[in-house]
């Protein structure tokens, strides 16, 4: 028996005007979701614990079985190991954004016009980067999906207890990081980023990407802003822990670098970009091909275009998208056998918000000898009333290893 959870990241929401008081997903034509319902069973889930703002990364180590509490440093290296980098002991890494800024330093657009294309070049750009006060730096900079990226920075005595750069909206200015505590180390590591920071616009500002940006009235990536400081954890291999073989599907580094960290396969696919543009039919063939012709007995999926759409405060965007899923996705994947399918999302990203809450997401489990409950219709509002009833993240491991025959007894 054979495994499956799937995440619509960001995919949970409120009510929203706009579309009669719905949510995108009520008001979502989902015939398939819907149909895997009828033959399912539901209900609401907390990723971490009711109104606690899970991250992507924290629910997805929740959703995983691990304690983000115990595991979690800091974003910074699940996104480094996610697009391959090497991490050393001693390392520091971050996220980071190509992002737009003007001469007075304030940032226009923490996304660069959602830049898709051409980010390696601008990566070689900043891997050139040398700062005459730290000789012994290294620093190793890749371009992630989209507009992120990934920093990671190597030298001795750094520290992960620095701020963050990202002003979190546009009109503000790039952040001066600041050091956590009163250690040498953090106050290094400070000064190294703000000259890493204000360095990466000199070589960006006039670098011929975006030069030719400009001309086709785009917004250059001429700045990069890290955030998520955080050393390299020590983590549990899923397989050994769950005594499975697991694989990841995803487009985003940030969640392959979770599950590289865990152990897990990582499934490559062509021409997958994430965001709403993402190509949902190559997401679905790797599903299909990997489940049915591979050793592999559990998989992680995440598609990520919901989430964008919620934090850009696009409600009709993500209605569509979340169609868009079931129509290409849901289509195929609800027929397939022996195996147990978790549909859910990591956390809501309301339209209103344009950011993360603590509201709970739908849940939806779909496989053999499942206990039906009576809920017709996949949204928040009617899987609330359904028989898993509400669960944590930290449940989802444990049901599903229950359900294909993975479980021990806890007892006599």
């Amino acid at each position: 028996m054979k495994g499956i959870i799937l995440i619509m990241d960001g995919m949970g929401d409120r009510p929203i005007k706009e579309l009669g008081n719905q949510t995108p997903l009520q008001a979502a034509n989902t015939p398939n979701m819907n149909e895997m319902v009828k033959n399912g069973i539901t209900g609401i889930m907390d990723s971490i614990a009711p109104g606690i703002i899970p991250g992507s990364d924290t629910a997805h180590l929740s959703i995983l079985g691990y304690d983000p509490y115990v595991v979690y440093t800091g974003r910074g290296p699940f996104e480094a190991t996610g697009v391959n980098i090497d991490v050393e002991e001693g390392d520091i890494a971050f996220r980071c954004n190509f992002s737009t800024r003007n001469e007075e330093g304030i940032v226009t657009d923490r996304r660069a016009g959602r830049i898709r294309d051409k980010t390696e070049e601008l990566a070689k750009a900043i891997n050139s980067m040398k700062l005459e006060d730290y000789p012994n730096l290294k620093i190793i900079f890749k371009e992630s999906t989209g507009y992120r990226s990934v920093l990671v920075i190597r030298d001795s005595g750094l520290s992960d207890k620095v701020s963050d750069a990202d002003p979190k909206v546009d009109g503000k200015k790039v952040k001066k990081i600041v050091p956590l505590d009163d250690t040498k180390e953090a106050k290094k590591t400070a000064d190294i980023l703000n000259q890493i920071i204000e360095k990466s616009y000199t070589l960006l500002k006039d670098h011929p990407v975006n030069i030719e940006r400009i001309k086709n009235n785009k917004d250059p990536a001429n700045v990069i802003i890290p955030r998520g400081a955080g050393a390299v954890p020590t983590v549990e291999k899923i397989n050994s822990k769950y005594n499975i073989n697991s694989a990841c599907i995803a487009e985003t580094g940030l969640i392959m670098g979770i599950c590289r960290l865990a152990g897990m396969d990582i499934v490559e696919m062509e021409g997958v970009t994430g965001g709403i543009d993402t190509n949902l039919e190559v997401i679905r063939d790797t599903i299909l091909d990997k489940v049915k012709n591979s050793e592999h007995d559990f998989f992680l999926v995440n598609i990520d275009g919901a989430d964008e759409a919620g934090h850009d405060g696009m409600a009709k965007d993500k209605k569509e998208f979340i169609e868009k899923v079931d129509e290409v996705v849901m289509s195929e994947i609800k027929n397939l056998e022996d195996v147990y399918i978790f549909l859910t999302a990591d956390h809501s990203t309301p339209v209103s918000v344009m950011n993360h809450s603590g509201d709970s997401v739908p849940v939806l489990i779909k496989g053999p000898e499942i206990r039906v409950d009576d809920v017709e219709k996949f949204s928040e509002i009617d899987v609330a009333k359904g028989g898993l009833c509400r669960i944590r993240g930290s449940d989802v491991m444990n049901i599903m290893m229950d359900l294909i025959g993975n479980s021990e007894k806890f007892g006599a």
